[in-house]
Parts: C-alpha cells; sequence; structure tokens
C-alpha cells in the first residue's frame, strides 16, 4: 500500500478540487459512518482532504475498515441467488435443510458472541445478514417438501436458542465463551450434510454454485 501512494497522489491532486465539494454534500448519517469508523483525526485527513499520504496509518485504517463494510455489503446479496433459484423452480432438490440448520446455528452462536463483547458490528454484520438468509432458505426447504409443522418447530426452537445466545441472565459469560469454541467445528461439519446429499441425489438440484463459492471466499474472514 505504502508503494502505491507516491503514484496515487497525482490522481488525487487532480480529482481533488472535484470531489470535495461532493464529499462536504453528502447527508449528515453518512458524515457520522465515516467518523465512526475512523476516528476524528483520521476522518479530517482522508475524507475532509483526500489526504492518502501525509498520515500513512489513517490510510491502513481506511483500507481496512472499506475491506469490512465491503464485505458486510456482499453478504446481503450472497444467498439471494439460492433465494431465487428455490422460489422460481417451487423446489428444494439438492439442498440440505441439515446443512443451512447447523450453519445457522453456528452463525447464532457466533453473533451472539460478538455482541455480548461488544464488537464493532463492522466485524461481524455479515455473520447478522447470512443468518437471516440462512433462516430464509431453510424455511423454504420445509416448506417446499411439505414440511410445515417441522418449519414452525424449527423457528419456535431457534427463536428460543436465540434468546438464550443473547440473554447473560440464562447463559453467562464463561459458557458462552465455551459455546463459541464449539462455532468453528459446527460451521465446519455443516457442509457434511450438503456433500451427502449431493452424492446421494447425483445432482445439485437447486443448489447455487455462485452462493456457495463466494460463501467460501467470506469464510476465510470469519475463521
Amino acid at each position: 500500500m505504502e508503494a502505491l501512494l507516491p503514484h496515487l497522489d497525482p490522481i488525487l491532486a487532480a480529482v481533488r478540487p472535484h470531489l470535495l465539494p461532493l464529499i462536504q454534500g453528502l447527508p449528515a448519517p453518512v458524515h457520522k459512518f465515516g467518523l465512526d469508523q475512523l476516528g476524528e483525526a483520521c476522518y479530517a485527513t482522508i475524507i475532509g482532504k483526500l489526504d492518502l499520504s501525509s498520515q500513512p496509518e489513517c490510510t491502513k485504517l481506511a483500507v481496512s475498515k472499506a475491506l469490512g463494510v465491503g464485505i458486510v455489503a456482499l453478504s446481503t446479496v450472497v444467498k439471494v441467488p439460492q433465494l431465487l433459484k428455490l422460489v422460481k423452480s417451487g423446489s428444494s432438490k439438492g439442498v440440505s435443510f441439515s446443512s443451512y440448520a447447523l450453519e445457522t446455528a453456528a452463525y447464532t452462536i457466533t453473533l451472539a458472541y460478538n455482541f455480548r463483547s461488544g464488537n464493532p458490528f463492522s466485524t461481524y454484520g455479515e455473520i447478522a445478514l447470512l443468518a437471516a438468509q440462512n433462516v430464509i432458505i431453510s424455511l423454504l426447504v420445509l416448506a417446499y417438501r411439505g414440511r410445515a409443522d417441522a418449519a414452525a418447530l424449527y423457528a419456535a426452537v431457534l427463536a428460543s436458542a436465540g434468546y438464550s445466545l443473547f440473554n447473560e441472565s440464562i447463559i453467562n459469560k464463561e459458557t458462552m465463551v465455551m459455546i463459541q469454541a464449539a462455532a468453528i467445528p459446527l460451521g465446519l461439519m455443516s457442509k457434511v450434510p450438503q456433500i451427502w446429499t449431493i452424492a446421494k441425489e447425483k445432482s445439485t438440484g437447486q443448489l447455487s454454485a455462485f452462493a456457495v463459492s463466494v460463501q467460501f471466499q467470506c469464510r476465510k474472514r470469519w475463521y
């Protein structure tokens, strides 16, 4: 990154007069979000002046935060292709409910742990969005298999588990730490039922290759 900065300076010098008025005209909530992410000093340098070279530590922070926000943004759509494929076909063939249920359990545990630890949302926000998409997919899989009763039970169990994980009066901090330790193997194990389903049916059915491939790339950040 530092090696690139000298090459960026001439470009920024040319566009700075045109971009600064646009940046200054951004809505207040956008400025507040930037301040929360970068802090007052770095925000004034990186965003307020479009200066990437005078404070390298601020530039590194901005790149790191931008990557985090980008991953969160990507997670909002990463499983949309799978949702669309299920809805369009009206079939859940090739999609393992067990796989999504286990993965959702791992996401919920990690989400609760980070929330209770007071970590910035940008470090785990994608997990919350993926968990929500997983729940919808899981319910669709059961619905398309004519298992409305199982879908209702699953939703009730998930809601109860989520409430308990987020409630310190039910699950204390020490127990939460032990539960979080199980999230990684649980997440890895969640792929086994999907692999078995594909092998058994000898077809990927309605499984979205795009969702699987992009999620694999995102998983490197979580684990």
